[in-house]
């Protein structure tokens, strides 16, 4: 019982990935599934697809590695945070598609809420802001739009729960219904301050608080599950970015890190001080131990790697994600293309849902490598919109921190040295790019009592590369420059 099993639950796809005793990765599998589009700005999951790819990856690992239950000594959980689903206490069936992060639907039900002035009572207990983004208007959506929900959830019949509470109720066969702190302070709902569910919010949200999960530590035990051949305790749980901040080692104050997933997502340790952003950045919890919870100033990014997926699977531009390095290289350096992915809107800093993807600098001679290196400098972009506002926010930033890369897309060099260019900082690129499942895994493995603790964890992690800025300062500051005036463009149509 020395194995970890990490099950990283993610927009487009689920994967488990099996850790050795020495927190190394001994197996991964990965299955994509089927995104829903029902109306415009309207994103869903069906929730069998979820659990169904959870179980099938877990298992495909676990067969690769020729191992079974009786080899894991836990299992960590990290998902796709805001997407949120509703279903029945008694037979675990639910009651809609699970709405995810993107979907923008309760727009006007946000615009209602911030014409009456409520945003300030939200960011003032949760940290966030007003938006479609989370996960408390997508409930209130569900309570009203289908029929029966909101008298069933009053009559106690009906839970809710982000991906996380769905994985762990359906595992543990309905015996728990829990969250973790990382998740539940993303649904708008969560009191970040006090440590509990808020109940002005859910008043006038019209939310029934008996729906909502009980909220454990990061690494408090969540039940176990019989499905994978035996019983395994599910040992660790946090939303994906911060789990990628845990895995990437961010444990002291101003440590930054960024994700390049399908979105964005830069996290700042600020450690027990919540700081308040004016810089409309959230605050949110890092991770919790011991019902201490640990602070974070995050900058989120609604498109990242979907630019990319835009052009292989919509523009039909490219056939794989990788030829955008070499496209990039090759495009025309006189053509200066500036692409503003705002497909769902825009998200940290501004926070425009009613801003929709634009390009800017097109000529007759624009083609897949233009477009190509447009899509991937518009991450780099974005990137610094981040880091602009996250140190002017944190008075304790002495310069531009060096910013630990993870994900999909910091395989690609050409893109994380723009990144460095533009930000006028290092990246830096560890050797084990999984860092939201090691996360995941972190917190399971150490509870266990098989992986080290925080100190010896962070002092094993191991750096792949640095990529150091090459681009001169002046240059620089004309790009950024010409960013913002796109940025701008988007927000006033």
């Amino acid at each position: 019982m020395s194995h970890i099993l990490a099950v990283d639950q993610g927009t487009t796809s689920s994967r488990a990935i099996l850790f050795g005793p020495a927190m190394e990765i001994v197996a991964v599998a990965q299955e994509e599934f089927p995104q829903h589009f029902p109306r415009s700005g309207w994103v869903e999951h069906d929730p069998a697809d979820l659990m169904g790819t959870v179980l099938s990856t877990a298992r495909a690992a676990l067969e690769k590695a020729g191992k079974g239950a009786g080899d894991l000594a836990g299992i960590g959980i990290t998902n796709q945070r805001e997407t949120t689903l509703v279903w029945d206490r008694a037979t675990g069936r639910p009651v809609h598609n699970a709405i995810v992060w993107q979907d923008r639907r309760t727009a006007p039900l946000c615009a209602d809420l911030k014409d009456e002035g409520f945003e300030e009572t939200v960011t003032a207990r949760t940290g966030l802001i007003v938006d479609p983004y989370f996960s408390a208007t997508k409930l209130r959506w569900i309570l009203d739009e289908v029929e029966g929900a909101r008298a069933r959830a009053e009559a106690g019949e009906l839970l809710f729960g982000t991906v996380d509470t769905w994985l762990i109720w359906t595992l543990t066969e309905g015996r728990v219904h829990a969250t973790d702190a990382t998740n539940a302070c993303r649904t708008m709902l969560y009191d970040i301050h006090d440590g509990a569910w808020s109940e002005e919010i859910c008043g006038r949200l019209g939310i029934p608080m008996a729906m909502l999960p009980e909220v454990r530590d990061c690494d408090a035990g969540f039940g176990t599950t019989t499905l994978l051949g035996g019983e395994v305790p599910i040992l660790g749980v946090a939303g994906d970015q911060q789990a990628a901040t845990l895995g990437q080692a961010c444990f002291r104050p101003g440590m930054l890190k960024s994700t390049y997933g399908t979105g964005c997502f830069a996290l700042l340790n600020t450690g027990e001080t919540a700081v308040r952003s004016s810089s409309r950045l959230l605050t949110t919890i890092a991770y919790q131990f011991g019902g201490r919870p640990t602070y974070a100033l995050e900058g989120s990014i609604f498109v990242a790697g979907a630019v990319v997926q835009w052009l292989r699977d919509g523009l039909k531009a490219i056939g794989t994600a990788a030829e955008t390095q070499g496209l990039a290289q090759a495009a025309d350096p006189s053509q200066e293309v500036i692409l503003v992915p705002a497909f769902t809107g825009l998200g940290a800093p501004y926070w425009h849902p009613g801003s929709r993807g634009a390009a800017f600098g097109l000529t007759r001679s624009t083609g897949p490598a233009e477009l190509a290196r447009a899509a991937l400098e518009s991450v780099g972009f974005q990137t610094r919109d981040l880091l602009e506002a996250m140190h002017a926010d944190w008075t304790d930033a002495d310069g531009a921190p060096t910013l630990r890369v993870d994900g999909g897309m910091v395989a690609n060099d050409w893109t994380m040295q723009f990144l460095a260019d533009i930000l006028g900082a290092p990246v830096d690129r560890p050797k084990v790019t999984e860092t939201t499942a090691l996360g995941a895994a972190w917190l399971a493995g150490q509870k266990a009592g098989v992986w080290p603790g925080m100190e010896e964890f962070a002092a094993g992690w191991a750096l792949e590369r640095t990529f150091t800025p090459a681009m001169d300062e002046a240059e620089r500051d004309r790009r950024y420059a010409a960013w913002k005036r796109a940025v701008a463009a988007t927000m006033s149509v």
